[in-house]
């Protein structure tokens, strides 16, 4: 038996909206044996924009059941039924979720007329369901009523089970398939062509452009987890509805893949991705001159458009460095903000300080040792690659970091011997650099220093 149902809402998502109308139609495969309709008071003003669309207004559902009143009949009527509707997601998301919150919990297999109708009646333009009923031949009453346009769905619906010579609802329904669980745009044979190896994959909209990028160690596999489940926020229900297309670029390694996501988020700066569109490292180690001449180093916030020596995740690593850039460069606490109070200089005290913060040393000496510790932390800044396995037997995967700053990275054959950096860097690809890339690049030589080739003497250390 099946169940197909059309809903009307206050707007896009479940979490923060209600349910105006709610129709359901049963079907036995063969013809309509019941219909069930209401209007549901939902709670909250309905907005003008959906009133204009529905014809649904705050006075008409004002005496109307609320929804957890109707609750009991929506569930019996569907909670043993195979679950129907024109983008089935979206309706299952909202009943699903107000039904929860009713005390009901809904499991039930679905299908989506969409996704159906692209496969039994392929080739329209437009599989919307006001399009789509005029180019079949149904007569769409009501639109934008819940009966109305459930009516219209259990016609094509009809239609799509006289039509199906190739067995695509059964093979929906199929306890395996989980097609019904994607986006209604997003055409199966994209998640058939999925591998499961490491590398990035992209989304895209209905006019091509990448709306997300992702990364996985297996492609395939996270990729169908974004469809696993179907929570009724805005973000997730906005998500779904702009994946029309997938594709991906296989990667060596989950490294060369974060590293990928990163690179093409920056570059693409996708509508749905949001926490590398932020990530920057906390703080930085500044260079300024003062009033007096005198070069000053210290450690701040990052700001826009501003240049830092090294960058720090937090205030104690780059306290740590300023320490250690005093002691061995002879610098004075007070000019490079690690002693703030009034009081005599403890580096004049100890005889790490010069005189520089009381002009007792020029200012042209005292700069002469800042900037010989600025070109110190410059050059101390690790260059390495890491190596590792490629994509196929006969090449190996190096990512080049240089001096502390990502070059780019790329494929080698496996027998290629490394003699030095210049010939390696010949072979990769240069890509852009930022702190979210050198922070995992690091990490990941502190894990694995067995992949590592050094290139240069390392005598302190300034990795994060």
């Amino acid at each position: 038996m099946y169940a197909i149902v059309d809903i009307e809402t206050t707007g896009g998502h479940a979490n923060a909206n209600g349910i105006t109308e709610v129709a359901i139609i049963i079907h036995d495969g063969q013809k309509v044996s019941e219909r069930f309709s209401t209007l549901i008071n939902p709670l909250i003003p309905i907005p003008i924009y959906i009133q204009a669309l529905t014809g649904i207004n705050d006075e008409m559902v004002s005496s109307a059941p609320t929804f957890k009143e109707a609750a009991a009949e929506i569930y019996n009527l569907l909670h043993d039924k195979i679950f129907v509707a024109h983008n089935v997601n979206f309706d299952f998301s909202f009943l699903k979720h107000h039904l929860s919150a009713a005390g009901y919990f809904l499991q039930t297999k679905k299908l989506c007329t969409v996704r159906l109708s692209r496969k039994i009646m392929p080739g329209f333009n437009s599989y919307s369901l006001g399009k789509l009923c005029n180019q079949v031949g149904i007569e769409l009453i009501d639109r934008h009523r819940a009966m109305g346009d459930a009516s219209a769905t259990a016609c094509l619906f009809s239609m799509l089970l006289e039509r199906d010579t190739e067995g695509h609802i059964a093979k929906a329904l199929n306890v395996r398939s989980k097609e019904q669980s994607l986006p209604p745009h997003l055409p199966k044979e994209d998640i058939d062509k999925l591998p499961s190896v490491p590398g990035i994959y992209y989304f895209h909209n209905s006019k091509a452009k990448v709306v997300y990028v992702g990364k996985a160690i297996d492609i395939r596999k996270r990729v169908n987890s974004h469809f696993a489940n179907n929570k009724g926020g805005r973000q997730k229900q906005d998500f779904l509805r702009d994946i029309h297309h997938i594709t991906f670029t296989e990667c060596a390694t989950e490294l060369m893949s974060f590293i990928m996501e990163a690179v093409e988020i920056k570059r693409l700066w996708p509508e749905h991705n949001r926490a590398l569109k932020r990530f920057e490292h906390m703080y930085g180690l500044f260079l300024y001159e003062d009033q007096n001449a005198y070069l000053r180093l210290v450690v701040d916030r990052r700001r826009k458009f501003s240049t830092p020596i090294y960058t720090f995740n937090n205030l104690s690593e780059g306290y740590s460095l300023i320490r250690f850039l005093l002691v061995e460069f002879n610098l004075c606490p007070k000019l490079c903000f690690i002693q703030r109070s009034i009081d005599q200089c403890i580096g004049i005290a100890d005889h790490t300080c010069f005189g520089a913060c009381e002009q007792n040393e020029s200012a042209p000496e005292y700069n002469n040792r800042v900037l010989k510790s600025t070109a110190y932390v410059k050059s101390s800044l690790p260059t390495f690659a890491i190596i590792d396995k490629g994509r196929t037997l006969s090449e190996k995967s190096c990512i080049l970091l240089e001096k502390g700053i990502f070059y780019g990275m790329g494929f080698i054959p496996e027998d290629q011997a490394i003699h030095g950096i210049e010939p390696l860097k010949e072979l990769l690809t240069v890509y852009s650099s930022n702190d979210y890339i050198k922070n995992i690049i690091r990490s990941h030589a502190e894990r694995f220093p067995e992949k590592i080739i050094c290139f240069d003497p390392q005598p302190h250390s300034l990795e994060n």
